[in-house]
């Protein structure tokens, strides 16, 4: 993520979250950014197409662990926004289809690359929660000690055996 895809958000998306009322628009993406600068657990990524940020994607790579009873690692991701335009729910057709779906593939290679067998935990916000579901990941429940989000978690990425 570069200081221009913050700008984008701060600038062009911030507004149209708020006035639509969507839940994201108060994330701050400068903290975020500067916290993937400065603490090597965290990394942000950014989808750009005709020089405008189109997603955004802010990961945790080493503290969290799986719902499941194993407890393995994982990828876990803090936060991942499509631009308004983007959304189905705000706008459909969307502009580009499968921003979201790319960033959250991406998390999933990000795990394996990292050796946690692609793995990857979330907690969604509610206007969310059927895009998880949508995409086979495990729904976890709601989680009391973050305000009932939801959990949801894909599991061990299997890889196909070539015969």
């Amino acid at each position: 993520m570069q200081q221009n895809h913050v700008d984008d958000f701060e600038g062009i998306w911030r507004d149209i979250l708020r006035e639509l009322g969507q839940d994201d628009a108060f994330w701050s993406w400068a903290t975020k950014k500067r916290l993937s600068l400065n603490d090597g657990r965290f990394e942000a990524y950014a989808i750009e197409y005709e020089g405008l940020t189109q997603g955004l994607l802010w990961l945790e790579t080493q503290w969290h662990r799986s719902w499941l009873p194993q407890r393995y690692p994982l990828v876990y991701v803090e936060a991942l926004a499509s631009a308004p335009w983007n959304r189905k729910s705000l706008e459909n057709p969307p502009y580009l289809y499968g921003v979201g779906t790319a960033l959250l593939l991406f998390a999933r290679q990000r795990s394996l690359a990292l050796g946690y067998a692609g793995r990857v935990g979330l907690h969604a916000l509610p206007a969310a929660e059927e895009f998880y579901r949508q995409r086979n990941m495990m729904d976890g429940g709601p989680d009391p000690d973050r305000e009932n989000l939801r959990y949801f978690e894909y599991g061990r990425l299997l890889q196909s055996v070539d015969g």
